[in-house]
């Protein structure tokens, strides 16, 4: 089969986006669930809730960013498309550790959005000290981020 390196870049690809993806979409659900019952009390904490809310989101944009840039080194947007079988499946390891820390730590930090926003329910004026527990469990994903990026521009090395 001629192009299954192709197949298995596009599936590491298609797993960095779409598990975290996932990830961000049940965590910013969480955090928006517990936005909008401060928000139903209180509509003027529309905006510091909000922010929180949108924290777990980053995973998505991470897995795309890599999605993007796997399909750029195998030529899928542009060049030549030519992937050898071993190539592909480096291109698929390289895609897994946003992929899987994507979706868990998006869930996670969900969870610690969803807490900082019970916080500034009762006390508004300590929103930063909310986003910090959140922003903790962005470490991860960070380094997952920088993980895949590395590899991926590893294998086009070879």
């Amino acid at each position: 089969m001629d192009n299954l390196g192709i197949v298995f870049a596009l599936l590491g690809a298609a797993v960095a986006s779409l598990f975290s993806g996932i990830g961000s979409a049940i965590g910013v659900g969480k955090a928006g669930q517990a936005a909008a019952g401060v928000v139903t009390e209180d509509p003027s904490k529309f905006s510091k809730v909000l922010i929180m809310q949108l924290l777990p989101g980053t995973q998505g944009i991470y897995g795309l960013l890599i999605a993007f840039i796997t399909l750029s080194q195998v030529g899928i947007l542009g060049g030549d498309a030519d992937v050898t079988p071993a190539k592909g499946l480096l291109y698929l390891a390289a895609c897994l550790p946003i992929a899987f820390v994507g979706l868990f730590s998006a869930i996670s930090q969900g969870k610690a959005a969803a807490s900082g926003i019970m916080m500034i329910a009762k006390k508004p004026d300590q929103m930063s000290k909310g986003m910090i527990f959140a922003a903790m469990v962005e470490t991860y994903a960070i380094l997952a981020l920088l993980v895949s990026i590395l590899a991926i521009f590893g294998v086009s090395a070879l």
